[in-house]
């Protein structure tokens, strides 16, 4: 197959290297990355075991006005429902504050989690590999390496029937106009690049975050599909607010893209109730 990428992401010894750094944000987003630090701080306090950035402002790929700032808190604790609020909150403060992001995107565990066994290869290897520290201690000492392998790409994204009908459960609740739209199309082209991505992933043995290489490297396996994969890349960079988008993602794309993801890799492990 010829060669799509320039790089694997991969270090000497095979396993994926971990991405972004704080040398690479942006020079326009550093008061954005100060000012959420400092809430983070204010907000959670001594329950705070750590937090990180994530994608493309510490990649240093962020777009001024367009991209939005990926954060993700560890507590000490489980996380309450005044915990996911406050988070809520400091993200909406800061997007108000500063108009170079478009919106803040917030996760939030806890250290037990983490670390757990049954999310090793799953929220523990988005941490060590795809987080870059920002405040406390990195849980990256306490994971192993990676490599880019059927494991991997089962416990990441093997589940997408499970998710499915709560996105047409979404879609029906949207209504149709173009603010209520557009995050879903953005959000689900970007699920289903990545699970599109990691189930060829092994094949290819690599790793990108880079949503139109991952486009072009699932092409190399599934050219019947691939122009449904290049279009949903763009649009997760470039949403717009249309139904009929959707739509093919929940009835066609989506169920394929589950059924091959089951059929080649297997289902991922089930997760105790309320670890969603």
């Amino acid at each position: 197959m010829p060669e799509t990428v320039s790089s694997r992401g991969l270090d000497p010894l095979g396993f994926i290297e971990r991405e972004g750094s704080h040398a690479r944000v942006p020079h326009v987003f550093r008061p954005v990355v100060a000012a959420a630090r400092d809430r983070v701080l204010d907000v959670f306090g001594a329950r705070l075991d750590s937090a990180y950035l994530y994608g493309s402002i510490p990649r240093g790929t962020a777009r001024v006005g367009r991209s939005d700032l990926d954060l993700v808190i560890v507590l000490r604790t489980e996380p309450s429902t005044a915990d996911l609020d406050a988070a809520l909150g400091l993200g909406q403060a800061v997007d108000k504050e500063f108009p170079e992001i478009d919106g803040v995107g917030t996760l939030l565990f806890s250290r037990a989690r983490v670390l757990d066994e049954r999310e090793r290869y799953d929220i523990g290897w988005f941490v060590a590999c795809l987080c870059t520290p920002l405040l406390g201690e990195d849980l990256a000492e306490y994971l192993p390496r990676y490599r880019p392998d059927s494991l991997l790409a089962r416990e990441t994204n093997g589940d997408l029937a499970r998710y499915l009908p709560r996105w047409r459960q979404r879609i029906a609740a949207a209504g149709d106009s173009e603010e209520a739209l557009r995050p879903l199309v953005r959000f689900m082209s970007r699920h289903l690049v990545r699970t599109g991505f990691t189930l060829v992933m092994p094949r290819w043995n690599g790793w990108t975050s880079d949503l139109r290489e991952m486009a072009e490297v699932f092409a190399g396996y599934y050219p019947e599909r691939a122009e449904q994969l290049r279009r949903a890349a763009g649009l997760g960079y470039e949403p717009v607010g249309d139904r009929t988008v959707l739509r093919s993602y929940v009835d066609d794309l989506g169920p394929w893209l589950a059924d091959e993801y089951a059929r080649v890799h297997g289902v991922k492990t089930p997760r105790p109730v309320g670890w969603e």
